[in-house]
């Protein structure tokens, strides 16, 4: 899927900001990861398509889309990794272990959420979080 299907060089200008060529680039290269990437990750492929684009541009506009919303990270197995943000935000299981992992859809953490901001004042911002355990295999093993 590409970035113009979902909209985000419309909510970019939106923002009052420009999609230059380098944003476009990385997006449609994240678009294309189809999952979680890492900042190398996007880096190479990247590379493949133009080496005028640093690593310190990828970083930075990682960066500029987690501000806006558009990419969520998490660090899975002590690597930050990327993702193109969906239209509600989705979670993880992740066996430590064996490395499964399982897509946990973000209603599951509406009461955690509510609890959070009724009890504790709190309003979290919660986009993307990954939670590490074993599976029922690895349990049983």
């Amino acid at each position: 899927m590409s970035h113009r299907e979902i909209g985000y060089d419309k909510r970019i200008r939106e923002k009052g900001y420009r999609l230059t060529p380098q944003r476009e680039i990385i997006m449609t290269v994240l678009c294309e990861a189809d999952g979680h990437a890492t900042a190398n990750d996007i880096y190479e492929q990247v590379q493949t398509q133009t080496s005028t684009i640093d690593r310190a541009t990828v970083y930075r506009t990682l960066h500029f889309f987690r501000e806006l919303r558009l990419v969520s990270a998490t660090e899975i197995d002590g690597e930050m990794v990327y993702e193109v943000a969906g239209k509600t935000p989705h979670h993880h299981l992740v066996c430590r272990v064996c490395g499964a992992e399982w897509v946990l859809e973000d209603y599951h953490l509406h009461d955690l959420i509510e609890h959070l901001r009724d009890k504790h004042h709190f309003t979290p911002e919660i986009d993307h979080l990954v939670i590490p355990g074993r599976c029922q295999a690895c349990s049983d093993a």
